[in-house]
């Protein structure tokens, strides 16, 4: 009877609109209940969490799948060129949903794909033959094989007129394992008596837009890149590359690639290279091909590519190695 007293003592001395409200021992055990009946009530209205039944199941998630593009560009404008893209896909391909991946330079790009995070990828061809050894399959090429090749950037007030001027100087290049904008021209100043290795000093910058506008803040003599970047610069900076030509040219080769993961469904891989080859039947399409620089999208395979692969051969033959050993 302990509580009961205390409830008492407590209502017997509170007031109750102004007034006293003294009540005895038997009124005060009557309101006790009463208050721990309206208690136990309350207490049936909390809501616990933990594990739901149900005889429906929940809906399955939406698989998620990256598109890791090599660094074309600096990240920023990378995501402008490809998001619409992505965007493409999303709204098109069912039971699936993408996004963009950017790099910050070549070296992040190629240790995405060596760890096989990415779903799909679009790498020079160079990276190509690398990933197809982590599971990485050709579906598609990015724009006509003769578009691929390398230029050579120097500035309008240059002196440099022939390959031999740049004995002594210095050449900015995106990466050591660029093909279009390093490799292609490192074998072109090779086959025009340029020993790469001693005679001139190789500057491996990062980004294509970086090999470039170290040579217009003199930096570099002259840089390497190749078309769908130079275009892009003369677009963002015409400023900048007023200052700037195109003294040389490499041959061609073949293009970009679109690769998939071995893992992904059939069926997402075929309608995504569906979506690519045709993207260039409509407006939306075109204009989509025409933010990446790139005129059409091609049926490719992995046999393709093998006239990169003996292109590196020969390149690391006669002039130096591409990938360290353990890359190959």
């Amino acid at each position: 009877m302990k509580s009961v007293d205390r409830y008492y003592f407590m209502i017997h001395n509170s007031k109750l609109m102004g007034f006293p409200f003294l009540v005895s021992r038997f009124k005060a055990f009557v309101i006790l209940a009463f208050l721990l009946i309206i208690s136990l009530a309350c207490r049936q209205d909390v809501k616990y969490s933990g594990p739901k039944f149900s005889d429906k199941p929940l809906a399955e998630a939406i698989p998620l799948y990256s598109f890791a593009v090599h660094p074309l560009h600096n990240p920023a404008k990378l995501i402008q060129s490809y998001q619409p893209l992505i965007d493409y896909l999303n709204m098109n391909v069912k039971g699936a949903q993408f996004y963009l991946e950017a790099s910050r330079d070549y070296a992040n790009f190629e240790s995405k794909y060596r760890k096989k995070t990415p779903e799909f990828l679009l790498p020079n061809p160079i990276q190509t033959i690398d990933a197809m050894k982590y599971g990485y399959n050709v579906i598609a090429m990015a724009g006509e094989p003769n578009d691929f090749k390398g230029l050579f950037i120097v500035r309008k007030d240059s002196r440099i007129l022939e390959p031999s001027d740049l004995i002594g100087k210095s050449i900015s290049y995106p990466s050591s394992t660029a093909l279009a904008a390093c490799i292609m021209p490192q074998y072109f100043l090779y086959k025009h008596g340029i020993d790469v290795n001693k005679d001139i000093t190789n500057r491996y910058v990062g980004s294509q837009e970086s090999s470039i506008m170290n040579v217009n803040l003199k930096n570099t003599d002259a840089g390497a890149t190749w078309p769908t970047p130079w275009f892009s610069f003369l677009k963002d900076h015409p400023k900048e590359a007023s200052q700037l030509k195109v003294i040389w040219q490499t041959e061609s080769l073949i293009n970009n690639s679109v690769m998939v993961r071995s893992d992904v469904p059939d069926s997402i891989q075929m309608k995504v290279c569906s979506l690519l080859l045709h993207l260039n039947s409509t407006e939306k399409g075109q204009n989509i091909l025409s933010n990446m620089f790139v005129s059409h999208f091609i049926l490719s395979h992995n046999e393709d590519y093998e006239i990169a692969r003996k292109y590196i051969e020969i390149f690391q033959k006669e002039v130096r190695p591409v990938f360290n050993q353990h890359q190959q």
